[in-house]
């Protein structure tokens, strides 16, 4: 049995819709081995030693909560979309008692995240004594992820969203998978410096490891996630292949036919 780190925590996104997806489910709850896909994420979280996590939910709220029955989770209700930054600020709740120990910022729609990336996260945040750490990955397309902008020394100073990036910033193959570790204390106070995004009027957490920076604070940066783990998840296709590579690592996964995978995804999608 996996120990369980009383210090540390998650905060898993999960408001969104996923209007691509062609359906009125919330993207999260469309099935990857025959269970919500959010399931594989709070399920990688536990295997990593969480002993806290809060979901936060907004589009068709109770589908999502319904997908999490059985698991020890939270619920924070982003009621309005309004970006990353904003979906985590609707978690505070959950963290007034104690803004002590680290959590996790992941996002709910990526189920082939693995509980040893995760590790790997914690381990260099812990011994490096960072307020953010982040782990990317190194793609052959970058199109459609953050960019992560180093100096010419190599040194991380920030993320770029695609809608904001420059010519030669879209050239970066290093993308943020948005797989995030924070002290919780700094998360928190950085927040309420983000602004809202000139061109999306939204608010970004990928810009809280450039305002710590600005403080002087650490910032780590481990290109630690597989290429395969971070695989959009946009379309019914893509939702296959995704399916196809969560069974081929989980057997019991395997068992279920893929019929069965998708009849959920199928039920109620609109046209």
């Amino acid at each position: 049995m996996t120990t369980r780190d009383p210090s540390l925590s998650a905060v898993i996104l999960a408001a969104g819709k996923g209007t691509r997806m062609k359906s009125d489910l919330p993207k999260v709850v469309h099935p990857i081995g025959g269970r919500p896909m959010v399931c594989a994420v709070v399920d990688a979280c536990l295997s990593a030693g969480v002993s806290r996590i809060v979901v936060v939910v907004g589009y068709q709220q109770q589908l999502v909560r319904d997908a999490l029955a059985g698991y020890p989770c939270e619920f924070a209700v982003q009621a309005e979309q309004l970006g990353t930054g904003h979906a985590v600020v609707c978690a505070g709740s959950a963290f007034e008692s104690s803004l002590a120990g680290d959590t996790f910022v992941l996002a709910g729609d990526g189920p082939l995240i693995r509980p040893s990336t995760l590790g790997t996260l914690l381990d260099r945040h812990r011994k490096s004594g960072a307020a953010a750490s982040l782990a990317t990955s190194v793609i052959d397309n970058p199109t459609g992820y953050g960019r992560i902008v180093r100096d010419h020394a190599g040194a991380f100073v920030g993320i770029v969203e695609q809608k904001n990036a420059t010519d030669e910033q879209r050239a970066i193959r290093e993308v943020n998978p948005s797989y995030y570790l924070f002290r919780v204390a700094d998360l928190f106070e950085s927040l309420g410096s983000v602004t809202r995004n000139a061109l999306t009027g939204e608010y970004y957490i990928t810009d809280v490891p450039t305002l710590l920076l600005a403080c002087g604070k650490r910032v780590e940066v481990v290109p630690a996630v597989p290429a395969e783990d971070i695989l959009s998840i946009n379309t019914l296709e893509e939702l296959a292949a995704v399916d196809a590579i969560f069974r081929s690592r989980t057997p019991s996964a395997a068992g279920v036919r893929s019929g069965q995978a998708f009849a959920r995804s199928e039920h109620g999608g609109s046209p």
